[in-house]
Order: structure tokens, then sequence, then C-alpha cells
């Protein structure tokens, strides 16, 4: 019974400090799990600081001023370039080919440039007198006083031009919105326009692309117009050309840089933001003879629009080119050319418009009954 007393005592004693084991061992783990919280109460302040940096480094990377607008004309202006105070703008025109030709005003589309009808102009130079314009909000024309890039304010934009031009009648071609410009223009001023040609032209109602939809979100739209436009233009240039190769470094570098003129892409978010759906009947009462091209290749407006311009339009004509995307006139400009040099006719005087109290009007400044 002596023997056995020390390990009776032994035993006693180790179940009297395990309790006490236990209880530190808790207090060593809650001691370790309070401090890493207190650790990371105050590394949160570091990991917030790390993201506003990375932010900050992100957006210094990615934002883009406007450039310089006397840089951009240095670089994108030629010998035929004027500028022309129209409507309160300081409109970049250029009017090339034969003086005594047929004239021909072409319209470019969104986020174009008068530049997609050089190729027109090389083919169509001893024919037509090729009168191209950037719109107000594009190429080297920027914003205007008016401050409104809808369809309809394009069409008074137009009405100035051709009036400080001393057109009486002519040939308007439009691609994209420019061929939304052309036909509501023709529709709402049938006088002024001999004949119309459509290319890959605006019209047709459907849901918005989904970077109009952005840039109708509130911020959104602020925040991105301001970001590094060459990685979207590329991506949008491989979408809009059928051949990968026309999608070269200047091109994307030209219409990047020319999308950072001063006004311009306030004007595109402007747009994108107030542009209303186009109504189409009035093109079931114009009576003006018109040329439909369309590539079969557009990514972003079927082809199967051309034929319900087609089927609006009496007697229209259709000429699909079968290789091409959404910028034909660009992409194959010998083809194209020549489908519009077959099609193009001598203009026709119209008779002088007199009131019987005030002599001659002058064009433009009449008041339309229509």
């Amino acid at each position: 019974m002596a023997s056995g007393a020390p390990l009776g005592a032994l035993l006693h004693a180790r179940r009297l400090a395990l309790p006490v084991s236990r209880a530190l061992g808790a207090f060593h783990v809650l001691t370790a799990s309070t401090c890493r919280h207190a650790y990371r109460r105050r590394r949160w302040p570091f990991y917030l600081l790390f993201a506003v940096g990375a932010l900050v480094g992100v957006a210094s990377w990615a934002y883009s001023p406007s450039l310089p607008p006397e840089m951009l004309v240095t670089l994108y202006a030629n010998d035929k370039s004027k500028f022309i105070d129209i409507a309160g703008a300081r409109a970049h025109v250029r009017d090339q080919g034969n003086p005594n030709g047929i004239p021909l005003v072409l319209i470019h589309g969104s986020g174009g440039s008068l530049h997609v009808w050089e190729g027109w102009a090389r083919e169509l130079g001893s024919k037509a007198r090729l009168i191209s314009v950037d719109l107000p909000g594009h190429g080297l024309t920027g914003a205007w006083p008016r401050h409104e890039y809808t369809v309809e304010a394009y069409a008074d934009f137009l009405e100035s031009l051709v009036n400080a031009l001393k057109l009486d009648r002519f040939v308007l071609a439009g691609h994209s919105l420019g061929g939304g410009v052309a036909w509501t223009f023709a529709a709402t001023r049938p006088d002024r326009v001999s004949q119309i040609i459509l290319i890959d032209a605006a019209g047709e109602n459907r849901d918005p692309a989904w970077p109009t939809r952005l840039a109708r979100l509130p911020i959104v739209g602020e925040i991105g117009i301001h970001f590094r436009p060459e990685r979207w233009v590329q991506r949008k240039l491989t979408q809009a050309y059928a051949d990968p190769a026309m999608v070269t470094p200047d091109r994307v570098k030209r219409t990047a840089e020319l999308q950072r003129f001063p006004g311009n892409r306030e004007a595109t978010l402007q747009r994108a933001r107030t542009q209303e759906p186009l109504d189409t009947a009035p093109l079931k009462r114009l009576r003006v003879a018109t040329l439909i091209l369309w590539g079969a290749q557009d990514r972003w407006v079927p082809v199967a629009d051309a034929f319900l311009f087609q089927n609006d339009i009496k007697g229209a004509k259709v000429e699909i080119f079968e290789k091409l995307g959404h910028d034909p006139m660009e992409e194959d400009p010998v083809a194209t050319a020549a489908a519009v040099a077959a099609f193009l006719k001598p203009i026709s005087i119209r008779p002088a418009l007199f009131s019987p109290r005030a002599g001659p009007l002058e064009i433009g400044s009449r008041e339309r009954t229509r």
C-alpha cells in the first residue's frame, strides 16, 4: 500500500493539472487569434492604400486627354482641306475632283471622318466634283455651338454646308450613320437632291450595341470616353472590315487620334444618349433615284437591311458586294466607285423659285410647307 501512494499522488496531481493545462491552451489560442485579428486590423489601411495606388496607376495609364488641334490638323489635313464656318462650326471640308463635274456630297459614318472617301476621290475625280466633310463631333471639325449630334441635326448642318458652297441640287451619298443623314435629308428636302447613294446605311431600328448601352449609364459614360481609344478602335475596325489587312497601324492611329480632337468624344457620348430611333415611314414617299450599296460580310448592319430599303424606296437599285464588310467604299473603292459612276446622271437645273413680293428666294431660307 505504501509503495502505491506516490503513484496515486501523481495521478491525483495530473488530474488537477489537466484543467489548468487546457485553460492555458485555450488562453494561448485565444491570445494568438486576438493578435492575428489585431494584426489584420493594423494592416487594412495598407491594403486600402495599395488598392487606391493600383487604381490610380491604371487610371493614369488608361486616361487619354484631348490632343492639340493644331497637331492633328498638321497630321490629317492636306492641300485639298478647307476650314469653313458652317452653322458656327469650323468644318473640315475637301472639295476635289472635276470642278465642272456632277456635285457629289459624301457623308461618313459614326466615329469616321472624310478620309474614308479618298478612294472614291481617286476613282471618280474625272467625272464628279466630290465634296466631303467631317461632321460636327468628328474628324477635324470638333464640336459645334448647337451641341446636337443626332441624324436630324446633321441634316440641318448639311443644309447649311451646301448653302455655303452655293450648291442648288446635288447627288448625296452617305455611309452608315451618314446614310441615315442622307435619306433623312432627301426625305425632308427632296428638291435639293437629284440622286442618293446609301452605303450600309442606318435606318432599320434594332437594339443598341453594348457600347451604346454602356455609354448611356450615368458616370460610366463620362469616365469611359476618356480611356485610351486605341484598343477599342482596333477591335472596331477588325469588325468593320471583312479583310483583316485593312486594319493597318496607320489607320488605327489616325482613327484613334481623331477621336481625341477636342470635343469629339463628348459629342459621341451625347449622340449615344440622345439619338432616338429613326422613323423610316418617309422612305415610302421618297421619289429620288436611289442606289443602295452593301457589303455582304457586314457584321453590324445585316445585308437584309439593303432589301428593306429597296422595298421602302420606290425604284431603288441594290448592289451587293459579296466579299466586303461594313465599309465597302474603303475595302474596294474601284468596284464600288464603278457602280456609282454607272448610276450618276447629269443634274437638271430646277426652275428658280420666286416670291411675287420679295423676288428670288435664297435656297435654304424659304419656309418649308412639306
